[in-house]
C-alpha cells in the first residue's frame, strides 16, 4: 500500500475512534495488555535478532552505543511497558471533557471540550517499548497514528504491533487502521509531504532526526532536540543528598534524554572536592572544558563548571541548556525558587534527580515523548497532550444581528 492510502486510512480510523464509548477503549486496552504479557517470550526473540544484528551497526558507526543500549527490552522494560498500557486504562478519559462553560445569553450556552487531535505521525529510533507506549496513549486520547521505528528495531517493533492489532481485531466495534506501521526512510519522507492527512508529527530520537524533520515539514512537530540537562550544587547544597541525586541523574541510565550532562557548582560550596571526588568513585568522567556545556553525551560523562552566583547558574542554564529539565540541590527555599521560576525549561526541580522527567513517574500512564515546545504541550506528554479542544455552542434560535441592534445584550455568565 502506498504511503497516501495508508494516510488516508489513517484519517478515516481517527474520525471514527473520536466518539467510541470509554469502556470500549478501555477493554481493549487491558486485552492488549494480556496479550502482550502472554506472547512476550516472541517479542525478546524478535528483540534478541535486533540486538544481534544492530551490533555491526554500531561497529560500523550507523548507530551509536547509547542508541544499542536503548533498544535491548529486558523483563524489567516489559513489566513497566504493560503495566504503562493497564495504568492508561485505568486513566480518566481525555476526550469530551468539559473544560468550562459560559453562558453567554439566557438560552445561549458555550461549552469548551476536549478532542483528539486527528493523525499522529510517530518517527522514532531505538527504543522498541516506544510502539506500546503510543499505541496505548493512541486509543485512549481516541487519535489514529501511523508508526515509524528505526531499522535497528525493526523485528521487535513488527512483532509488538502484530499482536497488539491482531488483539485489536477481535475487539467488537474497534475501527480498522487506528495503528499502522510504516518503515522505509520514503516512507518518512511521504509522511512529512502529509500535511492534508496528518495532523501533528512526533519524533523520538537524536538532535540530526529532530533537526531534519522540523525543516522538512509544513506539519506542526512536538518534541525535543536535545536532553542537556543541568544540576546547580549551590553553597548550601547538602553533600550526602548531592552525591546520590548526581550519580542517580547521571548513571542511572546514562543514555536517557533526561540524565544529567551538566554540573554546575557554587564556587562557596565547601565541599565540591569531596563531592568530585565522590562522582569519579561512581565511574562518572568527569570533563572540565566549554566544548562540553552545550552537548549531550549519553554515556557516564558529566561536564562541571564552577560558578559564582546563583544568577550565572540560571544564566548558564538558559544559554547552554535543551529547555528539558534542570536540578538545584540546595537548603536555602528561596534560592530554589528563584531558579525553579527562572530556570526556562519543561521540567525545574528541587533536590531531586532528574530521571524523573517521565511520563510514567509522572502518574500520565505512559508518554508519546518529551517536548520542548511552548505551545499546546510540554514536558513528557501524555493523555492531555494527544488533545486539542473545541467549542460548542448551544442556542435556540439565537441571531447576531439581535446583539448588534441592541435587541438583545450578552452576560458571559461562568456556570
Amino acid at each position: 500500500m502506498d504511503f497516501e492510502s495508508i494516510a488516508k486510512s489513517a484519517k478515516k480510523a481517527a474520525l471514527e475512534i473520536a466518539d467510541i464509548p470509554a469502556d470500549l477503549k478501555n477493554k481493549a486496552l487491558l486485552a492488549i495488555a494480556d496479550n502482550l504479557e502472554k506472547k512476550k517470550s516472541e517479542i525478546f526473540a524478535a528483540n534478541k535478532k535486533d540486538l544481534l544484528d544492530a551490533e555491526s551497526l554500531v561497529n560500523s558507526g550507523e548507530i551509536s552505543k547509547s542508541t544499542f543500549n536503548r533498544l535491548k527490552l529486558d523483563e524489567n522494560k516489559m513489566r513497566d511497558m504493560l503495566q504503562g498500557i493497564r495504568d492508561v486504562a485505568a486513566l480518566d478519559d481525555p476526550v469530551n471533557k468539559k473544560l468550562f462553560i459560559r453562558e453567554l445569553d439566557e438560552g445561549l450556552t458555550l461549552y469548551k471540550v476536549s478532542c483528539p487531535i486527528g493523525v499522529l505521525g510517530i518517527i522514532f529510533e531505538a527504543r522498541p517499548d516506544v510502539i506500546a507506549q503510543i499505541s496505548s496513549l493512541a486509543i485512549k486520547s481516541a487519535n489514529a497514528v501511523i508508526l515509524k521505528g528505526g531499522k535497528e528495531s525493526i523485528n521487535t517493533n513488527r512483532t509488538i504491533l502484530d499482536i497488539i492489532n491482531k488483539t485489536l481485531d477481535n475487539i467488537e466495534d474497534f475501527p480498522k487502521n487506528v495503528l499502522q506501521q510504516v518503515f522505509t526512510r520514503d516512507d518518512v519522507a511521504e509522511m512529512l509531504k502529509c500535511d492534508k492527512y496528518i495532523n501533528l508529527i512526533i519524533p523520538r530520537g537524536g538532535n540530526k532526526l529532530v533537526k531534519f524533520i522540523k525543516e522538512n515539514t509544513k506539519i506542526p512537530v512536538l518534541g525535543h532536540a536535545d536532553g542537556i540537562c543541568h544540576i546547580f550544587a549551590d553553597e548550601t547544597a547538602d553533600l550526602d543528598m548531592a552525591i546520590k541525586v548526581i550519580v542517580d541523574a547521571k548513571t542511572q541510565y546514562p543514555s536517557a534524554c533526561n540524565s544529567v550532562e551538566t554540573l554546575l557548582i557554587h564556587e562557596n560550596f565547601p565541599e565540591t572536592e569531596k563531592l568530585l571526588a565522590a562522582l569519579q568513585l561512581a565511574e562518572i568522567k568527569l570533563v572540565d572544558s566549554p566544548d562540553s556545556w552545550a552537548f549531550e553525551h549519553g554515556d557516564t560523562t558529566l561536564a562541571f563548571k564552577k560558578v559564582k552566583t546563583l544568577d550565572e547558574a540560571i544564566e548558564h542554564i538558559n544559554t547552554y541548556g535543551s529547555g528539558h529539565t534542570d536540578s538545584i540541590i540546595t537548603k536555602n527555599i528561596e534560592n530554589a525558587e528563584k531558579f525553579m521560576n527562572k530556570v526556562d525549561s519543561a521540567g525545574v526541580y528541587f533536590n531531586t534527580s532528574t530521571r524523573f522527567a517521565d511520563g510514567f513517574r509522572y502518574g500520565f500512564g505512559a508518554e508519546v515523548g518529551i517536548s520542548t515546545n511552548k505551545t499546546h504541550a510540554r514536558g513528557p506528554v501524555g493523555l492531555e497532550g494527544l488533545t486539542i479542544y473545541k467549542y460548542k455552542l448551544i442556542g435556540n434560535g439565537h441571531i447576531v444581528k439581535d446583539y448588534v441592534d441592541g435587541t438583545k445584550h450578552f452576560h458571559h455568565k461562568d456556570l
